[in-house]
């Protein structure tokens, strides 16, 4: 089991209960996917740099990412519609769990310059979202292997009902906020 699932079910989830006032466990927020996405736009370009993404993700993650297709045309960036753009996975139950031990332990401590994450990335449903400017900052990834620098967005999506709840959750899981 997870080392983070096995935390959040005899730890977290009782300090929930307590901090909202809840008996149901089912009431309580919890994390439902983590949904990590890479843009490529230069993918239009040279398809390389959008194979050499999905191996990066593919790493990251634990499983096969799906490319992702421009949905409309748009002249001023020479993109037509059906062009693969991008890549993205969406991560459950113990591939969940682990991504996130590993992006709190390892990855945002490596971050240069890091103070901690903006409180303030909530979508209004408790859901919270990240960018990461470069791929080289998680540890699977060989610096060697790296040609183009390449960002990512990642979404931590929640059960919460409101930013309040998200934040109290992300924050018991251990996700560095900002103080402020």
């Amino acid at each position: 089991m997870a080392r983070l699932l096995e935390r959040y079910r005899s730890e977290i989830r009782p300090a929930l209960a307590t901090a909202l006032g809840r008996t149901n466990p089912h009431s309580l927020p919890r994390l439902e996917k983590i949904v990590v996405n890479m843009g490529v736009g230069a993918a239009t370009q040279d398809r390389k740099k959008l194979e050499e993404a999905v191996e990066h993700l593919t790493t990251l993650s634990g499983q096969k990412p799906v490319v992702r297709r421009a949905r409309k045309s748009v002249s001023g960036f020479k993109l037509r519609e059906g062009m693969e753009i991008g890549c993205m996975v969406t991560l459950r139950s113990k591939r969940m769990y682990e991504f996130l031990d590993r992006l709190i332990s390892l990855t945002l401590p490596r971050v240069r310059d890091f103070r901690g994450l903006s409180p303030k990335a909530f979508d209004g449903r408790g859901n919270y979202s990240l960018g990461i400017s470069d791929q080289m900052v998680f540890p699977e990834i060989n610096p060697d292997r790296v040609h183009n620098q390449q960002g990512m967005t990642i979404t931590l999506v929640t059960s919460a009902a409101n930013n309040d709840e998200g934040r109290l959750l992300l924050k018991e899981l251990g996700i560095p906020f900002r103080e402020n």
